[in-house]
């Protein structure tokens, strides 16, 4: 089951809930003031990449860095 984030349009408060693909949203409760039918679903951006160097991939230290498999 996706992890999607909402909003709560009556507080502001945002949170996570675990929901499956065809979950209904309108059953949803905020966890900060409880307003229900206040949810509003937001688009969350994620990384598929597994580069955490700040040079963009390329690394200062090739001989580690090409052992660990990273380029």
């Amino acid at each position: 089951m996706p992890i999607y984030e909402y909003e709560c349009q009556k507080c502001g408060e945002v949170y996570e809930m675990l929901r499956g693909i065809s979950a209904d949203d309108t059953d949803i409760a905020c966890p900060g003031c409880g307003a229900k039918k206040k949810a509003k679903k937001l688009i969350s951006s994620f990384s598929s990449s597994s580069d955490t160097s700040p040079g963009g991939g390329s690394c200062e230290h090739a001989s580690t860095c090409g052992s660990a498999g990273f380029t």
